[in-house]
């Protein structure tokens, strides 16, 4: 399936990226994000076979109708591969929109899930939550401003000011949506998904009972380890671990994510 295209119910391309063999692990990057994010976090020698799915607007995904850009349009796309591709049930799991996709998957679509990975969550039931504004705030300034002007308009302001003392992580995302193209697609997706919710609620979370790992981490205005230690106290049974924050060394993030991602797997 590697390298693989999907085409949606309503004619949108979806590129479908796949590596390693064994059980499948569906692994959903984050907003503006690609199958390069999931690669880089999934252990290559875990014995799974890691499927990521484009999101619409997303890596090497057409982006359709950018006015159906929506966590929920994203996991029914996720939902309709698993269901023509795959077959279920299988391990589900992402990376912040990833995270909030997958626990979406969990609530409402329970026979394609037999295990949960919601990592670095951005959400945790609420819509618009406050942690996203910093992407809203950045998507707002692309729709009005050239990319340039928008770039050093943020970085001059408050936020990215308070992100350069508090999360530099966050901030070197962020100021790559700048120059992301097609602009006016990161700008309708920045301004939708920071506006959105994983359409779940409190006693949604308590009726899962597949299980679960959330991994959280520290110096994250985006993805706040509240948000993960909420959804890890909310859904029964499940595991947190915390691990070595991307700001403070990237390669030992990655080594602590593989490593919590394989200790999980090893219990199927």
């Amino acid at each position: 399936m590697s390298g693989d295209s999907f085409v949606t119910a309503d004619g949108v391309r979806l590129h479908v990226d796949a590596a390693g063999e064994g059980p499948v692990v569906v692994f959903q990057h984050g907003l503006c994000g690609d199958c390069g994010q999931t690669s880089e976090a999934f252990p290559a020698d875990a014995g799974w076979r890691r499927v990521t799915v484009e999101a619409r607007g997303h890596g090497r995904s057409e982006a359709g109708d950018v006015g159906r850009f929506s966590i929920a349009t994203f996991a029914a796309d996720v939902a309709a591969v698993i269901e023509e591709r795959i077959g279920a049930p299988v391990v589900v799991g992402g990376i912040s929109m990833g995270a909030a996709i997958a626990l979406h998957l969990a609530v409402h679509r329970p026979d394609l899930v037999r295990g949960l990975v919601l990592a670095r969550p951005a959400w945790v039931t609420a819509a618009g939550p406050e942690n996203m504004a910093p992407n809203a705030e950045v998507g707002d300034l692309l729709k009005r401003l050239p990319p340039e002007e928008a770039s050093a308009a943020f970085l001059e302001g408050e936020t990215g000011r308070r992100l350069a003392d508090e999360a530099p992580d966050n901030l070197a995302s962020l100021t790559g949506f700048f120059s992301r193209q097609p602009i006016a697609v990161t700008a309708a997706l920045l301004t939708a998904i920071s506006a959105d919710g994983p359409g779940v609620s409190e006693a949604d979370l308590a009726r899962i009972v597949v299980p679960t790992l959330v991994i959280g981490h520290g110096r994250d205005v985006i993805h706040p380890l509240g948000h993960a230690g909420a959804l890890a106290a909310l859904i029964p049974g499940a595991r947190l671990v915390e691990i070595t924050p991307k700001a403070a060394s990237r390669a030992q993030y990655v080594s602590d994510f593989h490593s919590a991602l394989s200790a999980f797997l090893r219990e199927f």
